[in-house]
């Protein structure tokens, strides 16, 4: 079986902002992102301390009003939603059709809306079937299927009349009432770090925007989310969209993917413009220049057409840290810097920042000022984001906005996150098979 790890961050308070997808005559979607604030972070992090604290307590007590928790939360516990959230994905273990090899049987330029959720993912409204059905999909970088939970899924949230119109309840997708459904067949399984989640392919119409129409496109029915365990409950998405490769697909075949093939977007490209403590915005079929300082792109090939993967000729930071050539991948689906448990360790000790027993390091704030810039050296451009910008702040408490984590050949040694993309507008150039950096405006 492949193997694929993901954590969901615990849900805190998220005010939704509105907004709608635009197209320009040119078919090119700008879709408006919302972030969530530093503050929601910092509470993230008190939260997931006390949950920590809960659950040892529970371990040792077992009558402890917190044991109730103990199953659900020990794997989220002992593994740091950071970590996870920033492992996530990295392509694992699959079955599709009882297949260990993870195969299965048998434009327009325009902006979507997403959200953004737990400063890790960024959610939006993705329709599917006709009459469409409405879902909030994560748009993630870091993976590449579309799955969404099914009428009667189990471990799927909880709908009462008080959740009905919260993220607690998921809306759950009904064969039945589309009149595009196909059946497919093959068994759909994931394992995520927690647990695995496991359902059905199907084929049905994904509208993305307003009116990019993906016919026929292969999707997974989830029938049981136990494996995601109270983080997808409480989460503030009911299935995730990925935007990465086909070659990393479990169903081998993407929703961008089909998009291209089918003529459905201008050009084989979308784009992120992550908002610095405002809404950003996603743009599928091309990339918008106003987002943008300078005239020029300055594009990277990737390694492989799988992640979007590239080569690194280092990563300094000051003057008394530096790598040489290593790799890596942008993920919208991370919101920190992520690298070897060693260097991320040498990094800290070099600004001064320490680890928690959950491996999240804070920082005194007094420090902030003086942080010494993070610079990743790419295809002979150096690429800065300020010390300062390394540090999410909120009252007294400062996190240090790196993680450690090692990822098994062949998956990359560092990931370049939201942290890193709020600095840089990236284009996803699929069709040339590169990214694309420009600093934001």
């Amino acid at each position: 079986m492949q193997y694929k790890a993901l954590a969901l961050t615990a849900v805190l308070a998220f005010a939704d902002t509105a907004a709608s997808a635009e197209a320009d005559d040119g078919r090119m979607i700008r879709v408006p992102l919302s972030k969530r604030s530093d503050q929601e972070m910092i509470l993230g992090h008190l939260k997931r301390e006390r949950d920590f604290l809960a659950s040892e307590r529970s371990r040792e007590e077992p009558d402890s009003p917190f044991a109730v928790f103990a199953t659900d939360r020990d794997e989220e516990v002992n593994d740091s939603p950071f970590a996870a959230a920033a492992r996530r994905r990295l392509r694992g273990d699959v079955v599709v059709d009882g297949n260990a090899n993870g195969r299965a049987r048998d434009g327009k330029d325009e902006n979507v809306i997403i959200k953004y959720y737990a400063n890790a993912q960024y959610y939006g409204t993705v329709h599917v079937g006709f009459p469409p059905q409405e879902f909030t999909a994560i748009w993630d970088t870091g993976s590449a299927d579309l799955w969404v939970p099914r009428k009667g899924c189990s471990n799927c949230g909880y709908c009462n009349p008080i959740t009905q119109h919260t993220s607690v309840c998921k809306d759950k997708y009904d064969a039945v009432s589309s009149r595009t459904y196909r059946e497919y067949g093959a068994d759909f399984e994931i394992m995520y770090g927690s647990g695995s989640v496991s359902g059905i392919f199907s084929r049905d119409t994904v509208t993305l925007a307003q009116d990019i129409k993906v016919k026929h496109q292969r999707f997974a029915e989830v029938e049981d989310a136990k494996g995601l365990g109270l983080a997808y409950v409480m989460g503030k998405f009911d299935g995730i969209l990925g935007l990465g490769f086909e070659a990393i697909s479990i169903g081998k075949s993407t929703v961008f993917g089909s998009a291209i093939d089918q003529g459905l977007v201008k050009d084989p490209v979308f784009a992120f413009y992550l908002g610095d403590n405002g809404d950003g915005e996603l743009t599928l079929g091309g990339y918008d220049e106003t987002k943008f300082e300078g005239d020029d792109l300055h594009y990277v090939d990737l390694q492989s057409a799988t992640y979007w993967q590239i080569e690194l000729d280092g990563v300094d930071v000051g003057d008394g840290y530096s790598t040489g050539k290593t790799n890596g991948i942008v993920d919208s689906g991370t919101s920190l810097l992520v690298g070897p448990t060693a260097e991320v360790a040498k990094i800290a000790e070099q600004v001064g920042a320490k680890a928690n027993f959950m491996g999240e390091y804070t920082i005194d704030c007094d420090k902030v000022d003086a942080m010494p810039d993070v610079t990743f050296r790419i295809d002979g451009k150096n690429y800065s984001v300020p010390g300062k910008d390394v540090v999410l702040k909120a009252s007294s408490i400062c996190l240090f906005a790196f993680m450690g984590m090692d990822i098994p050949a062949p998956g990359p040694q560092w990931i370049l996150g939201d942290i890193f993309m709020r600095k840089y507008y990236t284009v996803f150039d699929q069709g040339n098979e590169r990214i694309g950096f420009a600093p934001v405006a």
